[in-house]
């Protein structure tokens, strides 16, 4: 009698395992045999013309082909003839189990036991259905039942043995399924069942003996040949993996769970032309199963195929419209094809279903990310992470917009636990390096890269941040190690490549230096190209604009990338998504103090130890409280330093915003009433600018920090002078230009070094290794600023001076060794160039008097240096050229009121006007003295002067804004009383 074989199985979900149905084994043979071609003639013609044994013979046939559907149809005519024909209903029965309807298997099954009370296969098989159907203690009961009535029953001991194992009472279930073994030593099932068990406990071994003992009685049997396939995958052999589930596929062509871990396995090693194949197998051996659909649109997606991997998602839904997983990918294909509204669709499709989605909140938040709706991006990410302990994405996430928002501290915090769930995940190793190198825990990020790069020692970007980060702590034969790893691992890396460059240039390597720099400007001029075309991408140039100030670079180019940059920082701003801020009324303000007074904002990263607080550290509070009311808002933390302590006491606000994000700050700038926002960095390190691309005040100034344009809209000025910026070159600037009279550089020396004026220098030559009766040049600029031009020029001029030498800096030490060999090579004598240590602010301006002439550099003149040496009296050489930060030092010396002697036209007058000071002690001496006397009453030092300076062009830019005037350039004239 017939009997269904239940080891169990179900759908295939995509990478999982299971095994389907045991092949049914044939019912008893009828006592009349048919001759059934004859008959299958006849039933073609008219079935109800077919004797019932014919009738179930056909049926059985089609049954054991596979044709459920065809011998449905057999047996319901020999059901309409006679619905009391007992091996009819098993069969129907049986059916019904293999088309997965289990109610009208068991209803069937009922019918036959009221015919027959004592029917063990009716009861054995009614427990297959209620397994199915998840009643694994009914399953169980009728299991039971069916082996009381027959002890011999070997296929329900079998079968018992499946439903413990569902249960997890694996002991239980390997006892059954030895006892059907010993009724039947040749029942396959029984096998297969206890090979489950096997398996299921880690017994790998036993069970593939107990799947090949299967086959060896059966050698069709398709499921032992399907899970001795899974046992080769567990093996990691997948070429056998493969071997044996076309084996099964062989013996039961529509064999759907084969056909859909074959498309796995294929999908896995990359093969998706065939994984294709086995899915679509798949879908046409079950139609209505979605997951096969599922799994084909995943491999549509990785090969990149949208369209088709949308169609296949879409017959997934269309199969099971609660199938949850398809709403979430196809959520990802459109968001891929750049539709991301039907992609939110999707994704609240899908959290409809399954509120606590991880991935479908986790990639609704992207596309709010992407969309640069924060906000609701923050929001979906932080549920993700609330009902999900070990999925990473979401952290990662957040900390790149806390990141981007300025918000250290909690994009770290992320980091630290996208780490938690993959400690060894080099990428956010990389990237909590940068969020703690950019909030200037340097140490803890090379930390981080060394690590990651530990780990994945292949990785160019970990090699590239640690070259980086060794770059800031000044450890640059370190950082051109990195760099020179980074380019063997990626050859195309522009970004290292152009870095590379620099550091080299900071430690004087000149080796093919034209070619180099040939390179890297060509790389600049492509990307700047693929920026335009790319309108929507936030694309940088690889050279920064700091480094493209000091680069030999064409200054409009310079220009570009400056551009490019402020087109970044707009883009960070516009993901805050904040409305636009309302700005003061135009209402006229006086400087006499007859109405309200102008509000003026000073935003910098440097309020501390840092060559602009030495400058500026009188300003903030010379400014007249009459009529100014003066804000300085400090980006970073307090230093503890005297600097820091001077600008805090004097300023009238000073707030310290270093923990607040980009868009707060911005808020409370606006919120503050700023009329005139004053940007102190420019590009350089510990920079905003994101804050003034939100412009939360009417006007945007730019001064002091970055000596070059800044490219960006949201500034509608740029204070100088006439000497650094002429009207004639005013095509390489963005903003509008400010001209103060005499020099835009301000310094503090009348404040805070005074002394340097009156004492005695307490320093000699000899405590710093200098020859008390040669001849000293000097240049104490960083030496990035060299070139070899300049170098070959100092070298011709050492050679024409008798009994000179050169005094360098170690800025950095590792350029020393270059330079000295450089110049041994143009005929220089070893003992004519001088290295000594970097000095402490005030030593190292009083020790500068004991050099005769300062040697400026041209590609980039000494700013903050050039004012030091003037200051202890020191005379220098200076060549401007056409870029700003070519050109201060010019202007410093100008507005001196002895600088002409100074300033020269080009390298051979450089040379000439060098040598000739250092052969005429007169008028060196002459020069010098004029420049010690003046030191005191001539603009360059008159801090106090230029305040007033600086205020009149505050009130010049409100007059121009308050009477809607465009910005324009203008100059400030010192006796305009109008303003």
């Amino acid at each position: 009698m017939l009997s269904i074989c239940g080891g169990g199985g179900s759908a295939v979900a995509a990478g999982e395992e299971f095994r389907a149905l045991h092949p049914l084994p044939s019912p008893q043979p009828h006592p009349q045999q048919l001759g059934l071609g004859g008959a299958i003639d006849t039933l073609l013609l008219n079935p109800f013309q077919v004797d019932e044994g014919t009738l179930l013979e056909i049926a059985q046939q089609r049954y054991n082909a596979g044709d459920y559907r065809v011998a449905l149809e057999h047996c319901n005519a020999l059901y309409a003839e006679n619905p009391r024909n007992l091996e009819n209903l098993l069969l129907l029965g049986a059916v019904y189990y293999q088309l997965r309807e289990f109610d009208m298997c068991i209803a069937k099954n009922e019918e036959a036991i009221a015919i027959q009370p004592n029917f063990p296969e009716c009861f054995d098989n009614m427990a297959n259905a209620w397994r199915e159907k998840g009643d694994i203690d009914r399953a169980i009961q009728y299991y039971e039942h069916a082996i009381q009535l027959r002890p011999t029953f070997a296929d329900a001991f079998s079968n018992l043995a499946s439903a413990y194992t569902r249960r997890g009472n694996l002991m239980e279930a390997t006892k059954c399924c030895h006892q059907a073994l010993a009724l039947n030593p040749r029942l396959v099932d029984a096998y297969c069942n206890l090979g489950d068990i096997l398996k299921a406990q880690g017994s790998y071994r036993e069970a593939y003996n107990c799947y090949k003992e299967a086959v060896s009685i059966t050698p069709s049997c398709a499921s032992a040949w399907y899970n001795i396939a899974g046992i080769f995958m567990q093996w990691g052999d997948f070429n056998k993996a493969v071997l044996y589930y076309k084996e099964a596929i062989k013996f039961k062509p529509t064999f759907y769970d084969a056909h859909m871990n074959l498309g796995n396995l294929y999908k896995a090693v990359g093969m998706f032309q065939d994984a294709i194949v086995c899915y679509l197998n798949a879908a046409q051996a079950s139609p209505q199963n979605a997951i096969a659909y599922g799994n084909l649109g995943d491999t549509y997606y990785e090969r990149g195929q949208l369209d088709l991997a949308i169609l296949s998602y879409r017959h997934a839904i269309t199969c099971s419209p609660s199938y949850v997983e398809a709403y979430n990918n196809l959520g990802n294909v459109l968001k891929e094809s750049g539709r991301n509204d039907e992609a939110i669709g999707c994704y609240q499709t899908c959290l409809a279903l399954q509120p606590n989605h991880p991935q479908a909140l986790t990639n609704l938040g992207n596309v709010y990310m992407e969309m640069s709706m924060m906000d609701m991006a923050v929001s979906h990410f932080m549920k993700a992470v609330t009902v999900t302990t070990g999925l990473s994405a979401p952290y990662n996430n957040l900390a790149i917009i806390y990141k981007q928002q300025g918000n250290y501290a909690n994009a770290i915090a992320c980091y630290n636990e996208v780490l938690r769930v993959d400690p060894l995940a080099a990428d956010s190793l990389v990237n909590r390096g940068n969020t703690l190198k950019e909030a200037g825990r340097v140490n803890e990020a090379i930390q981080d890269y060394f690590r990651a790069a530990t780990i994945r020692p292949t990785m160019a970007e970990a090699h590239a941040n640690l070259a980086y980060a060794y770059k800031d702590t000044g450890l640059m034969e370190a950082a051109i190690i990195s760099f020179k790893q980074a380019l063997q691992l990626r050859p195309d890396f522009p970004q290292v490549t152009c870095n590379l460059l620099h550091s080299l240039q900071c430690v004087c390597d000149w080796d093919d230096r034209d070619a180099k720099f040939a390179e890297v400007e060509g790389i600049i001029k492509q990307q700047i190209k693929a920026c335009d075309f790319h309108t929507f991408m936030s694309l940088l140039p690889s050279v920064q604009p700091f480094h493209a100030m000091a680069f030999p670079i064409d200054p409009t180019l310079a220009l570009e990338i400056s551009k490019k940059y402020a087109e970044h920082y707009s883009l960070i701003a516009s993901r805050f998504r904040l409305p636009v801020f309302a700005h003061p009324a135009r209402v006229p303000i006086m400087t006499d103090a007859r109405t309200s007074r102008l509000r003026i904002g000073y935003v910098s990263s440097d309020f501390g130890n840092h060559p602009l607080s030495h400058l500026m550290g009188s300003v903030f509070g010379m400014h007249n409280k009459d009529t100014v009311e003066v804000f300085c808002y400090a980006l970073s933390r307090d230093d503890g330093t005297e600097w820091r302590q001077r600008i805090k006491g004097e300023a009238e606000h000073f707030i310290d915003v270093s923990m607040m994000s980009s868009d707060m700050i911005a808020k409370t700038i606006n919120e503050d009433k700023i009329q005139i926002l004053i940007n102190l960095n420019g590009y350089t390190k510990g920079a905003r600018n994101e804050i003034f691309a939100m412009q939360p005040a009417p006007i945007q100034v730019s001064y002091m920090g970055f000596p070059a344009t800044t490219g960006a809209s949201y500034i509608d000025y740029l204070i100088t002078d006439e000497f650094v910026s002429p009207l004639e070159y005013s095509h390489i600037y963005s903003e509008n230009l400010v001209h103060l009279p005499h020099c835009y550089f301000v310094n503090d020396y009348k404040q805070k070094n005074q002394d340097v004026l009156y004492a005695v220098c307490p320093h000699k030559r000899a405590d710093y290794g200098l020859p008390e009766d040669k001849f000293i040049f000097a240049c104490f600029n960083q030496l990035y600023k060299m070139d070899p031009d300049i170098f070959n020029t100092w070298c011709n001029i050492l050679n024409r001076v008798p009994n000179s030498a050169l005094w360098l800096l170690r800025f950095p030490a590792a350029g020393e060794m270059r330079l000295r060999s450089y110049a041994i090579s143009k005929g220089v004598r070893a003992d004519q160039i001088i290295f000594t240590e970097v000095a402490a602010k005030n030593e190292h301006i009083k020790r500068s008097a004991l050099a005769d002439l300062f040697l400026d550099t041209p590609l980039c003149n000494g700013h903050t240096t050039g004012t030091d040496v003037l200051w202890a009296g020191l005379p220098m050489v200076t060549l401007p050229l056409e870029k700003m930060a070519t050109r201060v030092a010019g202007s410093l010396c100008l507005a001196t009121g002895v600088g002409e002697e100074m300033i020269v036209n080009s390298l051979k007058e450089y040379e000439e006007r060098a040598v000739f000071l250092a052969n005429n002690p007169s008028k060196l001496q002459a020069l010098r003295s004029r420049l010690k006397a003046v030191r005191m009453t001539c603009p360059l030092f008159d801090t106090a002067r230029w305040v007033r300076n600086l205020e009149r062009a505050y009130f010049k830019m409100w007059h121009l804004y308050r009477t809607s005037s465009h910005p324009h350039h203008f100059k400030v004239v010192e006796d305009d009383a109008s303003l």
